[in-house]
């Protein structure tokens, strides 16, 4: 597994200069190999030790993964201060985790608590994933959104709540942060052309002479408006509402 994660590190990072540098240097691999230690004496039953090197881990690296957490090969947690996984937390293979991200629970209850994490997930900075949810394969959640939901595999998850922004993942690059899509924002320019539609119809309806009856049949035919409809209603499907 040291191997593998090693391979991946120089296969994401492309400030990676040589092995010793990333050994040394690489506080996401070093709470790594931490926590491939004090899981298998959590999974033994080893009381105390498995937490205090946990603690150790933490005081070093500045990551904090409880003992219990299961984390799968190839996982790259880049630069990684304050990230936080949870005890029942499952992180599939492959997985990239930025510095920030926070795999929680939701309460006090026992049981299976945190999220499970399929393969090839990308969670951006500071952001939080919360709950005994789970998160498909090659699914990329942005920066700062926090998820409470499901999400399906490739598909990309922004905002607060979590709202799926695009499906089929699978040509995108993972690093592709900047072409996440802004929801808030293109609802809200929706809604913003819309104000304008109606306020031009109206004006419209005064110099002209359409039944307010007319005027609402031909701005419901109009295709622009039906497809802001259905972004609309994605959108407060999303939250919720």
């Amino acid at each position: 597994m040291l191997i593998t994660d090693l391979r991946t590190i120089f296969e994401r990072d492309p400030a990676a200069r040589n092995w010793l540098e990333v050994l040394f240097c690489y506080p996401g691999l070093q709470a790594l190999v931490f926590h491939r230690l004090s899981h298998w004496l959590y999974k033994i039953g080893i009381p105390f030790i498995p937490r205090f090197i946990s603690h150790i881990s933490r005081f070093l690296t500045g990551i904090e993964i409880h003992p219990g957490a299961l984390i799968g090969q190839g996982v790259f947690i880049d630069h990684g201060m304050g990230v936080v996984i949870g005890e029942t937390a499952i992180v599939g293979d492959y997985a990239l985790i930025y510095q920030g991200v926070t795999l929680g629970g939701t309460g006090k209850e026992s049981g299976k608590r945190h999220p499970t994490l399929g393969s090839h997930v990308v969670v951006g900075a500071g952001a939080k994933v919360l709950g005994n949810i789970q998160i498909g394969d090659r699914v990329r959640i942005g920066a700062g959104s926090v998820v409470l939901r499901d999400v399906p595999s490739n598909t990309t998850v922004v905002g607060i709540p979590g709202r799926v922004t695009r499906q089929n993942n699978l040509a995108s690059n993972v690093l592709d942060h900047d072409k996440v899509r802004d929801v808030e924002a293109e609802v809200i320019r929706a809604l913003f052309e819309r104000v304008k539609s109606l306020e031009k119809q109206f004006e419209q309806l005064e110099q002209s002479s359409l039944s307010p009856t007319e005027l609402g049949d031909e701005l419901t035919d109009n295709p622009k408006s039906k497809n802001s409809d259905g972004m609309i209603e994605d959108f407060l499907d999303g939250a919720g509402i």
